[in-house]
């Protein structure tokens, strides 16, 4: 019996519990939330909402605000400041820095010791797990794993705790069993530059013998294709004859699955996509043949959802797990072992079963374009991107859009900035197929197209190599988990980047 065999038979007891999803979500739910806020009575934030006397879920829905980053920082720079009790017992030790690109400020989420292990690693052992048992030919134990993350540094505030990107944090903590199964070493995946850390990552795992790789789409491109260059080989199978899986996550996998079909040709490669933020673990891909992923809810998080037309509002809707609807668009909030509560995180999902609860995500609630109604979200560019792409041979690297309000004949629109990685046959075919597939999508951007009264037909820029990576390096947001704004309902970002396209 092989060592992934074998190892594999450890799983079968958690693969049971994962089963229980389909049938017992309310009440798997229902316990995650008692046991959060039993943790938390005896905090300052368990105190100020009287924990101790919360009954139901309806009381905490009454009695707890929504919150978002504003209102949780100032408890934030208190607990970097080196404070304790406030909104967790334990103490807090790690800062996970946000990866957002709305504006420059940093955010500082809170990483417990709880959190680390009963969200984030749990949420990378059940992803295994759930990948050995839809391919249980695998040899996955048989090779290593090439994680790919960020750097850490000292707490800024203080001397107490440090910050840094999720990923790091995760490897900085990892159990050192775990570290006979990964590449590079902890010293090379934790360099902060991340052009040095490219090469040396390169340079240390091109001999080793690779079985799977984790992280963020994009960049893992940018390892890809200086491993490919090298080794002078043409396919990454070629430099890693083993390789079979995929775990990513971070941004969406679609503008990028053409080229990584180019670059690993292998039939038994399999992609798994995961979500793993810097609020938590929240879901995994747990069929291969369907890309939604199974929300999962045994974990140190109890979710809540917004419909997403109620976001603005002052007293939105705001539904359990189990009173969700199939097909419709939510804002997630969170209450986490982190001391997180009924935070909303900024993303939003779409569930498409409920026996057990899966779901895709749809896009940001601030990622998005609605100058003109149209309420165009990223999963409206998405599909309308990969469809311009399969009629027109493209495939993209990075693109971002923003609207035009007006131009010097009174003509608003929409502005995409598109860095291809393989050109379309033209760019007005492309900008044509995207236009409409857009109006077949979303039924506010076709009312707002029509006859070109409101809106006229969109503009396709072509951002020159290597823009976008240009564009994070000057915001200092190389590598790691940050992501290129793919929506926004203003032009500050598209502005700076169509000047940095001017550039050589």
């Amino acid at each position: 019996m092989s060592i992934t065999k074998i190892i594999g038979k450890v799983f079968e007891p958690r693969l049971k519990q994962i089963d229980r999803y389909a049938t017992q979500a309310g009440e798997i739910q229902h316990n995650v939330l008692v046991k959060l806020l039993k943790k938390a009575e005896n905090t300052e934030w368990g105190k100020k909402y009287d924990y101790k006397s919360i009954r139901s879920y309806e009381d905490f829905r009454q009695r707890v605000p929504i919150q978002t980053y504003d209102d949780i920082k100032p408890w934030v720079e208190r607990l970097r400041a080196g404070e304790k009790n406030l909104i967790w017992p334990s103490e807090i030790q790690w800062f996970a820095k946000s990866s957002g690109t709305t504006n420059d400020k940093s955010k500082f989420l809170p990483v417990s010791k709880e959190s680390l292990q009963d969200i984030h690693y749990k949420g990378a052992a059940d992803a295994v797990a759930m990948y050995l048992r839809n391919n249980p030919s695998s040899r996955f134990f048989s090779g290593k794993g090439v994680i790919l993350g960020g750097s850490h540094r000292p707490n800024d505030n203080s001397g107490h705790g440090l910050v840094g990107d999720l990923s790091a944090i995760l490897i900085q903590n990892v159990s050192p069993a775990v570290n006979f199964l990964r590449v590079p070493s902890k010293k090379v995946a934790l360099m902060d530059e991340w052009e040095t850390k490219i090469e040396a990552i390169a340079n240390s795992t091109i001999k080793a013998d690779v079985t799977s790789l984790s992280g963020v789409p994009s960049w893992f491109l940018v390892l890809i294709k200086r491993v490919l260059e090298k080794t002078g080989k043409q396919t990454l199978e070629e430099v890693w004859p083993n390789l079979e899986v995929f775990f990513h996550g971070g941004v969406s996998f679609n503008p990028y699955r053409e080229q990584y079909k180019q670059i690993v040709q292998s039939p038994k490669m399999h992609y798994v996509e995961t979500y793993n933020a810097s609020e938590g673990y929240f879901g995994t891909q747990n069929d291969l043949s369907d890309r939604s992923m199974l929300i999962m809810i045994d974990y140190g998080i109890f979710y809540e959802f917004v419909p997403l037309e109620d976001v603005e509002l002052e007293n939105p809707r705001v539904y359990s797990l189990s009173e969700v609807e199939l097909n419709k668009n939510y804002a997630m909030l969170i209450s986490t072992s982190s001391g997180l509560w009924r935070y909303m995180i900024g993303d939003t999902v779409k569930f498409t079963n409920n026996k057990p609860y899966k779901f895709v995500i749809t896009g940001r609630t601030k990622h998005y374009i609605n100058a003109f109604g149209e309420e165009l979200i990223i999963d409206n560019a998405e599909k309308g991107l990969t469809k311009a792409c399969a009629e027109t041979g493209a495939q993209i690297s990075e693109y971002s859009a923003a609207p035009v309000f007006m131009d010097a004949n009174a003509k608003c629109r929409h502005q995409w900035l598109v860095e291809f990685a393989k050109m379309p046959d033209s760019i007005e075919h492309f900008a044509s197929v995207l236009d409409m597939t857009l109006k077949e999508v979303n039924s506010d951007y076709e009312a707002k197209r029509w006859k070109d009264i409101a809106l006229q037909p969109l503009e396709v820029i072509v951002a020159r190599d290597g823009l976008f990576h240009d564009w994070l390096k000057e915001k200092g947001k190389l590598g790691g988990q940050h992501k290129v704004p793919r929506l926004s309902n203003v032009r500050d970002h598209i502005e700076e980047m169509l000047v940095l396209n001017e550039k050589d």
